[in-house]
């Protein structure tokens, strides 16, 4: 019913696939309009908009390691980088 469809993205001209796919799926949701952006202008338009994260950087209690993390480290509470967080996590 549905075929890939190349079209060119109005930012910045590049051309890209509608896929069948996404086709159903815009029909699905009753969108009338084919896209007009490709992935990469649509992602950087819609994270534009949001706040960039303030990250600070902490020590990792298991390794020493430095972490960057999105929150203001407090000395009560231990901090772990990601590959520690994921083993004391795996290990619960």
């Amino acid at each position: 019913m549905y075929q890939d469809i190349t079209l060119k993205c109005v930012e910045c001209g590049a051309d890209f696939v509608f896929s069948a796919g996404e086709q159903e799926f815009y029909a699905e949701k009753g969108f009338k309009n084919k896209p007009q952006r490709c992935k990469a202008c649509r992602d950087a338009r819609k994270n534009a908009t949001k706040p960039q994260r303030e990250m600070f950087e902490a020590v990792c209690a298991e390794c020493g390691k430095v972490a960057k993390i999105p929150f203001q480290p407090t000395s009560d509470r231990p901090v772990y980088c990601s590959e520690c967080f994921a083993a004391k996590r795996a290990e619960q």
